[in-house]
Formats: structure tokens, C-alpha cells, sequence
């Protein structure tokens, strides 16, 4: 079948759907509820942990992430204790016998902290949480500048199987335009100390759709990075979100004209990947044939029976999800960051969203068509007692109209276009009232 067009109103690049619902959605608990009575009957045998760390060296000007830059001194000591004060108070509302099948460390940049922190960092996993990160799949991101060699030695040591680093461009005058202050030795250089650790996932996250950047030199990074052989990479499309630096600075072309930049960047970097080897996992990631794997796919830690940790993370139960406050601006960071220290009783969930039995089918179906693989329609049939075609009759005719399903009777599976076009595809299988929170959210 030949894709339907997309309507020039409607972007391909409207959202990336790393969770749902998106934590906009999210409102204030009155009640507060105890995490004991949430955790209570949930299946606790094979839950996933992250911790969150809200520090960065630098602000990339496309960055959106709650993260602050820098830390007077103490505040990277005051976090972990809170952190510590957390874990303890988490760990006291599982069951005696929870136990820990994946593990991840995120922000900001965890390798912000130093060595003998992320020595603290990773006991906070294992003695608080009872977590044995060289038993589990642990993922951590790293930067450039911040992939020291004592840093990398202590995550090895302590059981990392995957090290995921930001790079984004390999081409100097890209990252200036990003407002990303790195010069390609640096990242080299970087690369070189995370191969001489030993990982067995080295994972290269790379953007597109920077400004000035050219198919030949989107092609020139995608050849610097497969020089290092990496098990994985994610090729994410550039986005300019409200209250970052690049939204500062305003718009440089129109959003048609970037539309069809970042889908082509989009299509000549997925063909380029498949021909060397490389396996498409989702729009975003791919991964080298017959390479190590760090565990379960990319969305296994935004499952229901997540634990995080930090005042950037959520929590996933299956009838409530739930974190902290959220900001992109500076001083709401910090104020956010400020109170999450000063916190004595992590007892109760304080933002959130309950998960209503129709959410939880979107939920399912988001996660699961946005991946390459799609979803087996039995093992939905097995979860829901109904079919997706059912559930979600409308959504599912306008991706048949514009091509975005594969002729699978088995599987419901996105076509290569359909793939393309996931930032698109997810939002529109979202809940009206979770459109409509999203609208009202005001970013801050």
C-alpha cells in the first residue's frame, strides 16, 4: 500500500512517547497515599530500579532534562543522603522478598558524581535497595567530559553492562550549534576509556536535525560512531522544546522545511545502519546483529513495577504512576532539587496519576507498536480479553489510511513509514483527558 501523505498540519515530530502518560499529565496527590498500601499486592519478584542524578557540568541547548547545572558545595553530598533517606523509606514499603531483574542510574548525567560517589551511589542500590548490580543488567549515561577513567573503572567494577554515551554530533561546528561546548578529540578520546573499561554494551546516542547539518555530515557522524563498533545506537530527531536555549533563540527555518530535513536525516541514517549490520529496534534505537545485549528492551524500565529513586524519577505500579515535581527552568530546578533534600519522610507519593483499566490498554498498546517487533494480537487477547482492533477501532483505521501498518494477521506491526512516524503515531493513541492535562500543564 502506498502511504497516505501526512497533512502539513501535522508533524511527524509532535512527541517522543518514552512513557505514557506523560509526566505533563501528572497532578498533585491530596491524599498523599502511603507507598506501603501501593506496593501492597503487586508482583515484586522481577522489579526494575532507577536512580535519578539531577546534576550536569553543562545545559545543551536542546535539553529538557530536570537537571541542574553544577552544585555548590555539599548539595552533591545533601542528594545522596537524601537519596539514602529514600531508599531506605522505599525498601520498607516492598515486600521482605522483592527482588531487582534490571537496573539503570539516568538525569542529568550520573557521572556528574565523582568516583568514590558513584562508589555511594551504586551502595545505595545494593544495600538499601538489595539490588546486586553484578547479578543484574546495569545501564548508565555518561557524557563525554564526565567519562573519566576512575569513574568508568568504579562502574565497571561495580557490575555496569551498559554505558550509554551522549555524543550527538561528531562534527565540531554542529555541536556549537546545539549549544554543546564538545570538540570531537574529547569525545575520541572518551570513547577510548569507555572500550579500554571493558563494557560488553557500549551504546552512541547521536541527533538530527540540527541546524546546519547536512545529510553528508549526519552520514560523517554515523561513520565516526560505527568506527568504534558500538553494540547499540539511538538516532533521536532534534527537538526545541519551551524554556530551553535553543527556544531562546528562535526559529531558523520553517517547521515544514525541518519536518522534511529530519525525516530524510531520519531514512538515510536508518538505511545507512541497516546496511553495516545493524538491527532497528524502534525509530530510535538499533542495535549491531549478534552483539551483547544489557537485558530486556528499551522500554522494559517504563513497565509497571518500577522503582525510582531521586527527585527526577518515577515510580510505576500498576495502579498509580508517581514522582516528584517537574521544571525545566533553572531556579524552579533548583527549588525543586533544594526541597527534595531537605525531605526527612519519603513515605508518600506526592504527583501522580492513577491508571484506569482503558489507560492501562493504551498504556500496553503504545509500548508495545511503537517497537519494531510490534505485538502479538493472542498476547493482548491473553492480557485484555478483547483485540486491539476492538479496544481502539478509530486510531487504528487512520494508521491503516496512511500506511502505517503492516499486513500481518498475527501481529500488530508498524510499516516502515508507519515507524518513521512514530512521534506522531504514539500521541495519537493517547486518552483525551490525558491530551487535555498535557494542554493545561504549564511549563515552568
Amino acid at each position: 500500500m502506498t502511504p497516505a501523505p501526512v497533512r502539513p498540519a501535522e508533524s511527524p515530530y509532535r512527541s517522543y512517547v518514552y512513557a505514557y502518560p506523560h509526566k505533563t499529565a501528572y497532578r498533585p496527590l491530596p491524599e498523599r497515599p502511603v507507598l506501603r498500601e501501593l506496593w501492597g499486592g503487586e508482583p515484586q519478584h522481577a522489579l526494575s530500579l532507577y536512580l535519578h542524578v539531577p546534576f550536569c557540568e553543562v545545559r545543551c541547548g536542546f535539553c529538557n532534562l530536570f537537571t541542574r547545572i553544577g552544585s555548590p558545595d555539599g548539595l552533591t553530598t545533601a542528594y545522596l543522603d537524601a537519596l539514602d533517606r529514600q531508599a531506605t523509606a522505599v525498601r520498607e514499603a516492598l515486600d521482605s522478598d522483592a527482588r531487582f531483574a534490571l537496573a539503570a542510574f539516568g538525569g542529568g548525567t550520573p557521572t556528574y558524581l565523582t568516583a568514590a560517589e558513584l562508589e555511594r551511589l551504586c551502595d545505595i542500590a545494593e544495600q538499601r535497595m538489595g539490588a546486586d548490580l553484578r547479578a543484574v543488567p546495569l545501564s548508565v549515561e555518561a557524557s563525554p567530559a564526565t567519562a573519566t577513567a576512575d569513574r568508568l573503572e568504579v562502574l565497571a567494577d561495580r557490575g555496569t553492562t551498559r554505558l550509554s554515551l551522549g555524543v550527538q554530533t561528531f562534527v565540531d561546528r554542529e555541536a556549537r550549534s546545539a549549544v554543546r561546548p564538545q570538540k570531537r578529540a574529547e569525545v575520541e578520546a572518551a570513547l577510548g576509556r569507555i572500550r579500554a573499561a571493558g563494557f560488553p554494551v557500549l551504546n552512541i546516542d547521536l541527533i538530527y536535525g540540527i541546524d546546519g547539518q547536512t545529510q553528508a555530515s549526519w552520514l560523517h557522524s554515523l561513520d565516526a560512531a560505527l568506527a568504534w563498533q558500538p553494540e547499540e545506537l539511538y538516532l533521536y530527531p532534534l527537538y526545541v522544546r519551551p524554556l530551553t536555549g535553543l527556544a531562546r533563540r528562535g526559529e531558523l527555518e520553517s517547521q515544514a522545511d525541518w519536518d522534511a530535513r529530519r525525516l530524510a536525516l531520519y531514512r538515510s541514517g536508518r538505511d545507512h545502519l541497516l546496511a553495516h549490520g545493524y538491527q532497528q529496534v524502534s525509530m530510535r534505537m538499533f542495535r549491531r546483529a549478534a552483539a551483547a545485549q544489557a537485558g530486556r528492551s528499551e522500554y522494559a524500565c517504563q513497565t509497571d513495577g518500577m522503582v525510582g529513586l531521586g527527585c527526577g524519577a518515577r515510580s510505576y505500579t500498576s495502579r498509580l504512576h508517581y514522582s516528584f515535581d517537574y521544571a525545566v527552568n533553572a531556579t524552579e530546578v533548583r527549588g525543586i532539587i533544594d526541597d527534595y533534600v531537605a525531605t526527612e519522610d519519603f513515605h508518600r507519593a506526592e504527583v501522580g496519576r492513577y491508571t484506569t483499566p482503558e489507560e492501562a490498554r493504551r498504556r500496553h498498546l503504545v509500548q508495545s507498536l511503537l517497537q519494531a517487533e510490534g505485538m502479538p494480537v493472542a498476547e493482548y487477547r491473553a492480557r485484555f480479553g478483547s483485540t486491539p482492533a476492538e479496544d481502539f477501532p478509530a486510531e487504528l483505521a487512520a494508521f491503516e489510511t496512511r500506511g502505517w501498518l503492516a499486513d500481518d494477521p498475527l501481529r500488530l506491526v508498524l510499516s516502515p513509514e508507519g515507524l518513521a512516524h512514530s512521534d506522531l503515531a504514539g500521541p495519537m493513541l493517547f486518552s483525551p483527558e490525558v491530551h487535555r492535562l498535557m494542554a493545561e500543564y504549564e511549563a515552568k
